[in-house]
């Protein structure tokens, strides 16, 4: 992922190719009969900035194509300083009144927008598919995760509650209340095109804080058609703003960390542009949330459910081509278990078929770009350089697009590339231990902590290893734990705060207030 997004170090970008004001229209044109929606309404090409949807002030464009098949989707702005600058200063004017809203209000806003998004769920599955490249399936699943958000922060508007805390003093009261932060910068990833913002985005506005969203360069489109939505559902102009950039990527996440009106910034991302973030919301002590890099262990004791610990590893290490921030990482796998482990996923995962995530068949779509297809390369190269074996896949696919095939090594040491790094990609690499206590310390060889698996039917083995993993986040006999009920979030270097279930405090400041005189 590009800088503020993930995977890629911060100022290492492409410059994107620029398009004549002239040939705008042209684009715009094409991308909309190149989507297909049944409501082409959601296609928008331009950014939004205080209820206008507006473009680049020297009329450059981003270049947005489709992984899977390398045409290009259409275009966004290049967007930069000066147009941040605007989008922010349009969030603070809205959140004067923005705030005053009653939870009440932000509700029933909230509500319609949920509303409005399943009325729409057909083609914002289509947008995720095309611009991500996914299978059309995961793209509907990630829409009902992200409607699920807005659902969840509907309600979360309405219980924002305050306490009173019993005083030492007889004519003093204590009470105590929460107010919206202010404004919020939101950083996502292209992982989740829609679930990344509406995760974020829910709780800021179920707060009552306003927000400049930049989504990724290589996914807008979603983030786009839901503003579009929300504008529909009654958002007013400036509540929710969004700056589209690739090549000005470092000015405009620089401003979003420093301006002194930002009073948040959410980010989802590598941990290495989290710490530059981090370093740049410093400077003015703002509020931080953030998602970052994770490298989770998947552990199957010899006392698993066998058939029940491929099924999990099937899905938690390949969901998304391996392209989430939770998927396992590494796979540890008892002795006595291994190579029964090892030739069914081998069986399961040589049954995938990959291809354009719009065919019917498709189990597993493309990765994100080339750079993508590099890093997995190396990780597999040199997993195989250190006596690793090959038991399926192992290489680029041939054809258009970004396609790897899903691989399946055994016997990596755990000195490889891909145990120590975060491969984002399709490759399952299964490494051999002997007790509990060697796993659980190979488990947390590792600077980050987001999440972590296991497979286990001894309830004692169940709570010493899900209490010793560190890890934010623990999946017992389950490759699946995201909900939007629950607290995300990591340990270590996988970042700070939680996003979800206890998501809406890190949107708002609590007050202190002593009653005297009583």
């Amino acid at each position: 992922m590009p800088p503020f997004a993930r995977r890629l170090s911060p100022l290492a970008l492409a410059r994107p190719r620029l398009v004549p004001r002239q040939s705008l229209l042209r684009y715009r044109m094409a991308s909309t009969a190149v989507f297909g929606l049944k409501d082409p309404s959601l296609i928008r090409t331009q950014a939004y900035i205080d209820g206008r949807w507006v473009d680049a002030k020297d009329g450059g464009v981003i270049k947005v194509t489709n992984p899977a098949t390398e045409e290009e989707l259409g275009t966004v702005p290049e967007m930069g300083l000066a147009e941040t600058k605007e989008a922010i200063d349009a969030a603070s004017n809205a959140f004067k009144t923005w705030s005053k809203t009653t939870a009440k209000q932000r509700h029933d806003i909230l509500k319609t927008f949920y509303a409005l998004m399943q009325e729409h769920q057909d083609d914002l599955a289509r947008l995720i598919t095309l611009e991500n490249g996914k299978p059309l399936a995961e793209a509907k699943g990630e829409h009902n995760y992200s409607a699920s958000f807005i659902e969840w922060f509907a309600e979360e508007a309405v219980r924002t509650y305050g306490e009173v805390i019993p005083s030492p003093f007889p004519q003093l009261r204590n009470v105590v209340i929460k107010q919206p932060i202010g404004v919020v910068s939101i950083l996502t990833p292209w992982n989740f095109p829609s679930a990344m913002i509406t995760r974020k985005l829910g709780a800021a506005l179920a707060a009552g804080c306003t927000a400049v969203i930049k989504p990724p360069p290589e996914t807008p489109f979603s983030a786009l058609a839901l503003v579009e939505l929300a504008t529909r559902a009654g958002v007013p102009p400036g509540v929710i703003n969004v700056v589209t950039t690739q090549a000005n990527v470092s000015e405009v996440g620089r401003e979003l960390c420093e301006n002194t009106t930002v009073k948040k910034v959410s980010f989802t991302g590598s941990t290495p542009v989290a710490k530059l973030l981090y370093g740049l919301a410093a400077s003015t002590l703002k509020k931080v949330s953030i998602e970052a890099g994770g490298n989770a262990p998947f552990i199957v004791f010899d006392d698993a459910d066998i058939d029940a610990a491929v099924e999990g590893a099937l899905v938690c290490k390949f969901r998304g081509s391996g392209q989430t921030c939770v998927c396992a990482n590494r796979i540890y796998v008892q002795s006595s278990v291994y190579a029964e482990f090892a030739s069914r996923l081998a069986e399961k995962v040589a049954a995938f078929k990959v291809g354009n995530g719009l065919e019917k068949d498709t189990t597993h779509g493309p990765l994100i770009h080339d750079r993508a297809i590099e890093k997995v390369q190396r990780h597999v190269d040199d997993a195989l350089s250190k006596g690793a074996q090959l038991v399926h896949g192992g290489k680029r696919l041939p054809g258009p697009g970004s396609f790897f095939a899903p691989t399946v090594l055994s016997d990596v040491p755990a000195d490889a590339l891909v145990n120590t790094e975060e491969t984002f990609g399709p490759l399952a690499a299964l490494t051999r231990f002997e007790t509990e206590e060697e796993v659980v310390k190979l488990a947390n060889a590792t600077p980050v902590g987001l999440a972590g698996y296991f497979f286990s039917r001894d309830v004692g083995r169940v709570w010493r290893v899900a209490e010793a993993l560190e890890v934010g986040m623990v999946g017992t006999n389950t490759g699946l734990i995201s909900q939007a009920v629950i607290p995300f979030g990591g340990v270590k270097e996988s970042g700070l705060g939680r996003e979800g279930g206890h998501g809406i405090e890190e949107y708002m400041n609590v007050k202190f207030i002593a009653f005297g005189g009583l």
